[in-house]
């Protein structure tokens, strides 16, 4: 009985030891990979011109192939490499590859946020390998003059995984090749349905991440390229991508984030959700334009159940929305609920670059 009170006033110390040393909560993992911007060089004796010598010459990457080292602006032979988010970037010849190990927590989902255009022949393809995870993306079409922004999309099948860029294609000209720059890397957050919507991510305001020194939207790739779809709760189920864009640098209706439809009825998003067959409905959305030069009579249709609407809308480029609604009936215990641009549009002063009507703020309720 005598040792009780000494017992009390230890366990209080063991309490106070054990919050002490207990770890720190883990923040989420949102950022360039390491040398991602390409602006840490190869030093000058493993350059020949702006070919790489040296697997390991490339700081924080591992080369494989012909890798070109360069620059933005005018090339020798007349090229113009676009290289707008910085001074330098990556270009991977034939069959060329870079490559590099990262430290990953298991089986969470993370998204590559990167910049890749093609430069010379017009099938150019880049290959993204994560793990046992891979996608052929095509950069055949140009959606703007800057260098496109694309979003690829994981799950960790261990904790340290190896990010493999590499150019599958064979040219003539063996310099030819993707162009590779701004790599950065998000963990994604679990989505979870907010009250007052049956939808997940209705205000798309969960997405990959977007670089904030240079934005022209990030191209969100299909369902058959993506099994993962980088915008979490919906499906890129068309033939071309959608481009998900956000406030600092387009109109946004609401919140700060939004989709642009980028390429007519070949670019479209979906969502199943559970619905009570026989019972109505209210499905609302908001479209417009993200004030980036798109003009036209650019009409959304939206689909669900077997009802189906039409929304039309003429955009001067301003940044203008509206809100549409409309009432379904659910025939089964789930519905999908589509959305895809009417018709193809370009930029007014820029015929090269696809673009088109916004959505932002879906929900559904039941009527």
């Amino acid at each position: 009985m005598g040792s009780l009170p000494n017992l009390l006033l230890i366990f209080p110390l063991l309490f106070s030891l054990s919050v002490s040393f207990a770890p720190p909560p883990r923040h989420r993992l949102d950022g360039l990979l390491p040398n991602g911007d390409f602006e840490t060089p190869p030093t000058k004796s493993n350059l020949n011109k702006t070919v790489i010598i040296g697997k390991n010459s490339l700081p924080k990457w591992e080369i494989n192939g012909l890798v070109e080292y360069v620059a933005g602006g005018p090339q020798p032979g007349g090229f113009y490499l676009p290289i707008p988010r910085g001074a330098h970037a990556v270009r991977l010849g034939n069959e060329a590859s870079i490559s590099q190990k990262v430290r990953l927590r298991w089986r969470s989902v993370y998204t590559l946020t990167f910049g890749a255009t093609r430069t010379c022949a017009q099938d150019e393809m880049l290959r993204i390998e994560v793990g046992a995870q891979s996608a052929n993306l095509s950069i055949q079409t140009l959606y703007s003059n800057g260098g496109d922004t694309y979003a690829f999309t994981f799950r960790a099948n261990r904790n340290v995984v190896n990010v493999t860029f590499h150019n599958p294609g064979i040219q003539e000209d063996p310099t030819c090749g993707p162009l590779l720059d701004m790599i950065f890397i998000k963990e994604m957050s679990p989505v979870r349905r907010i009250p007052g919507n049956l939808l997940s991510n209705g205000n798309f305001e969960v997405g990959p991440h977007v670089i904030k020194s240079f934005n022209n939207g990030i191209l969100l790739p299909p369902m058959q390229v993506d099994h993962i779809s980088p915008l979490p709760g919906w499906i890129i189920e068309s033939l071309k991508p959608v481009k998900y864009i956000d406030r600092g640098h387009f109109f946004v209706p609401s919140g700060n984030a939004a989709i642009e439809l980028v390429a007519g009825r070949e670019s479209a998003i979906a969502q199943i959700i559970q619905t009570v067959p026989t019972k109505y409905y209210n499905l609302t959305f908001t479209v417009g334009d993200a004030r980036n030069g798109c003009h036209g009579s650019m009409d959304v249709q939206a689909f669900a159940a077997r009802q189906t609407i039409k929304v039309p809308f003429i955009a001067r480029g301003l940044g203008r929305s509206k809100t549409a609604s409309l009432k379904f009936q659910a025939v089964s215990v789930s519905t999908r609920i589509t959305f895809y641009s009417a018709y193809y549009h370009t930029k007014l002063h820029d015929y090269g670059h696809l673009c088109g009507p916004l959505l932002d703020n879906v929900i559904v309720v039941p009527a």
